[in-house]
């Protein structure tokens, strides 16, 4: 547990350095949480790799910065801080390496770490089609019935309806703003994050009050790759953000999918896109879960309907293969077609004649009427 002296400086970085500040986040592992701290509130020489301007931007936040005044706001609010080193840190996102958070502000009951370990993410276009909620939907709602947490941005679109999807589904979600926690966005959406954080987590990085910016989206979905296992696309155009979330899946490692759309769409031209790379196509939450869950939690084998023809031995299906679809074949033929002697052959056709497959015609052989209907629309001939 972070003692209250770490728990202050780390708070204090949260308000004076952004998200995914690599720089800082180098100075922090070089010199510790501390030591950066003490010279940014002392405002004395730069640390190494920022110019004078920049060392006098963060100078001028670390003067407004009050971390108690901000652990405050986030009680009021419910939240909590969670610093590497909790036993609530997920430590999935040490990967990020320097650009890992200072720490999460965290909204919710559970336990941050224990949900992060059965993860997935599922992100797509905020002008999503009709298609693109209903799939986002109908998988997280999957994944929530098979006990993976859903995690997403808490946007419009995709993001939404796969909150909702596990919402209405009984299970774990987890919405990763790039604002406050404290300050629900978008403002539409207010009532579905109070939802979230009743029944799951809403997480951030940054500090109680916070509004977003377009850079702090991009960033958040950094920490939403590093926390899952991995990241489903349902519809991206060409510049989706959720492409940005999958890239960052892929370079951490982790696995990275996209639900196919039309060829036709352009909001499913950056899914493809990613298709013909290194991601895999998925259609429901099975087969996600093939990919990022354990040894042996398989996806059912795809296949057509099972016909009556299906069943019959293999030698009986050669012989009724071998029998043309518009004339007579005397059993010499048909043996022929099969590949077998002409007694096997009259014997196979008896017993094809029994199930309703075949008739005699004078000293030949033909399909019944049924038995070619019933090739073409499956059912049996019976």
């Amino acid at each position: 547990m972070t003692d209250e002296h770490t728990l202050l400086a780390r708070v204090f970085l949260a308000r004076v350095v952004e998200p995914g500040d690599e720089v800082a986040g180098r100075w922090i592992r070089e010199r510790g949480v501390h030591e950066v701290a003490r010279r940014l509130k002392s405002a004395g020489e730069p640390l190494p790799g920022v110019g004078d301007k920049r060392w006098s931007g963060l100078l001028a936040r670390a003067e407004r910065a009050d971390p108690r005044a901000d652990l405050v706001l986030a009680r009021q609010a419910g939240a909590r801080f969670v610093a590497p080193g909790d036993t609530e840190w997920p430590t999935q996102l040490d990967d990020l390496g320097d650009a890992r958070p200072v720490g999460l502000w965290v909204r919710g009951r559970p336990s941050l770490r224990m949900w992060a370990l059965r993860a997935v993410a599922v992100v797509g276009a905020r002008a999503c089609t009709e298609y693109g909620a209903h799939m986002a939907a109908a998988l997280a709602a999957g994944l929530a019935e098979r006990g993976w947490v859903v995690v997403s941005g808490g946007a419009y679109g995709v993001d939404g309806a796969a909150h909702r999807g596990a919402l209405g589904a009984g299970g774990a979600t987890v919405a990763v703003l790039a604002c406050g926690v404290d300050r629900p966005y978008p403002r539409g959406h207010t009532e579905l994050i109070g939802r979230i954080a009743e029944q799951g987590l809403v997480v951030g990085e940054l500090p109680p009050g916070e509004h977003p910016t377009q850079s702090r989206f991009v960033l958040r979905n950094r920490v939403i790759a590093a926390l899952t296992r991995g990241t489903v696309v349902v519809e991206a155009a060409h510049r989706s953000g959720s492409l940005v979330t999958a890239r960052a899946a892929q370079r951490l490692g982790r696995f990275t999918m996209g639900v196919p759309g039309p060829a036709t769409s352009g909001l499913s031209a950056g899914v493809h896109e990613l298709l013909r790379g290194e991601a895999a196509l998925v259609t429901d939450a099975a087969e996600v879960v093939e990919l990022v869950g354990d040894m042996g939690e398989l996806a059912p084998a795809r296949r057509g309907p099972v016909l009556p023809r299906d069943l019959l031995e293999p030698s009986a299906g050669q012989v009724l293969a071998a029998l043309p679809g518009n004339r007579p074949a005397s059993p010499e033929e048909v043996a022929r077609g099969a590949r077998t002697s002409e007694d096997e052959a009259v014997a196979r056709l008896y017993e094809l004649r029994a199930l309703g497959y075949v008739e005699r015609h004078g000293d030949g052989w033909k399909l019944t009427r049924q038995a070619m209907i019933s090739v073409r629309e499956g059912r049996s001939p019976s």
